[in-house]
């Protein structure tokens, strides 16, 4: 199964060559691209050395066990040997993960968009709670986040928000949050003290860019308009607001948080962009069978993913029956706790078909 990382050495020292190549360091596209795949490989070659040495170091102590005849001794190298024999193992199974099919869209940014669904001004106020959250996440990770487009409502939530979240492998981090969060708790505006149960949708797309996806303009339909904001107000007097239109896929996209008419093109571009590239890979997805889909998770929007229980301070990931009693913590961005786990299941449920 590792034959293929035979010759990570040889593949190291000619990389090596061309990052040192003219050709290749006066032109920053190229740089680029070999400068990642040698850290690829670097890490490769480093993962599969410690394997190799602790392998043999784990088959001289098999050695030096026939041959000692001293009990205290004896016991001392069995010791080696079930700690060898645990991180073999576990240097084994991280292997096996690297050899996985690589998910094209992991290194990207993201486009997360979080909508209201049932619940009225419940779900939208966790429409809010669930961007901060996400945000307070980046944060901790260096991730820049830009708001693209949002539709407030005028008690602090939102029907919609749209951000742009920029950074190392965001996308492999984030993309097991589509679905539907749903939430349990007492609203501030409920006087009797009821729980009441709302739900809001989650979708984390991949950034498109222009060249994975051209759209030919004369399939666009571009409509100008004036902003406003919660309850009908105005928020300028020129006709700022854009809502694009992808004729072949009815696809609308509508921004009018910038002032500038050209801003918001720009940005409602990215989403329709980011939308058309999910539309395509969703097609392509669903072509495969549903044993893979059930592996690599379908992100359908119909799915009750999760649900946060204000009340007993409980947040339950019901795709893998992870529940945790951290809600506060999770609620201020310390999503470690549930995303690892997340990530760990669906590469053992990958891991089942190299077997």
């Amino acid at each position: 199964m590792f034959g293929q990382f035979e010759n990570l050495e040889e593949k190291l020292m000619e990389l090596e060559g061309k990052l040192a190549d003219p050709s290749i360091l006066g032109n920053q596209a190229d740089y680029s691209k070999v400068a990642k795949e040698h850290s690829r490989v670097s890490k490769l070659h480093e993962a599969y050395s410690r394997f190799k040495n602790t392998e043999q170091e784990l088959v001289e102590n098999r050695e030096l066990l026939q041959d000692e005849d001293d009990e205290e001794m004896r016991e001392l190298i069995k010791s080696e040997i079930t700690e060898l024999t645990r991180q073999v193992n576990e240097l084994e199974n991280a292997l096996r993960i690297i050899l996985l099919p690589k998910d094209p869209n992991d290194e990207k940014n993201i486009l997360l968009e979080i909508r209201a669904g049932t619940g009225g001004d419940e779900a939208a106020l966790f429409v809010s709670d669930l961007f901060k959250m996400y945000s307070r996440y980046s944060d901790s990770k260096r991730w820049k986040v830009e708001i693209l487009s949002s539709n407030p409502i005028g008690i602090g939530g939102f029907k919609e928000i749209i951000a742009l979240i920029s950074g190392k492998q965001v996308y492999s981090q984030l993309k097991f949050e589509s679905g539907v969060h749903r939430v349990q708790r007492v609203p501030e505006t409920e006087t009797q003290g009821r729980i009441h149960t709302s739900a809001v949708t989650v979708a984390v797309l991949p950034e498109a860019e222009e060249v994975e996806l051209h759209i030919d303009p004369n399939e666009l339909r571009i409509d100008v308009f004036r902003s406003s904001g919660p309850g009908g107000q105005s928020v300028n007097t020129t006709d700022s607001a854009i809502r694009i239109t992808h004729l072949p896929s009815g696809l609308i996209v509508t921004c009018q948080d910038e002032k500038s008419q050209h801003k918001n093109k720009a940005q409602a571009m990215k989403v329709m962009r980011s939308r058309l590239l999910a539309q395509i890979q969703q097609e392509q997805h669903d072509r495969i069978s549903e044993e893979r889909k059930s592996q690599i998770g379908s992100g359908d929007r119909s799915e009750r993913i999760r649900t946060y229980n204000f009340p007993h301070g409980r947040m339950t990931d019901h795709r893998i029956n992870l529940t945790l009693y951290k809600l506060d913590d999770i609620m201020l961005g310390k999503l470690d706790n549930v995303i690892h786990p997340l990530i760990t299941f669906y590469q053992a449920e990958a891991l089942k078909t190299l077997q």
